[in-house]
């Protein structure tokens, strides 16, 4: 493994791992999103760079297009949560009352 590859895969680890065990507030899952797409999106635009594959370099591009969809409907739900809910504690939404 080169030391190229094991700093991507550790990013997106870390990413992973901090969606899942600090997952107090909306805001720190929406970032550990986006450092996960970031890591994801680096990773494919080097991989295309070092096989040079011309068909194949869209493919960052088009990542990079949905993760900021991503990250524009992550924040468009958490301004609605902050201002229906006062806060952006994962622990005080409820998803059975409506």
């Amino acid at each position: 493994m080169t030391p190229v590859h094991f700093s991507f895969s550790s990013a997106f680890m870390l990413g992973l791992m901090g969606l899942t065990f600090h997952r107090t507030h909306l805001l720190s899952a929406l970032l550990c999103l986006e450092g996960m797409m970031l890591s994801l999106f680096i990773a494919l635009a080097l991989w295309a760079l070092q096989f040079e594959a011309t068909g194949f370099s869209t493919a960052p591009m088009l990542l990079l297009a949905f993760s900021a969809c991503e990250a524009s409907a992550g924040l468009a739900l958490l301004v609605a949560t902050a201002r229906t809910h006062g806060t952006d504690r994962l622990q005080n939404l409820n998803l059975l009352q409506c």
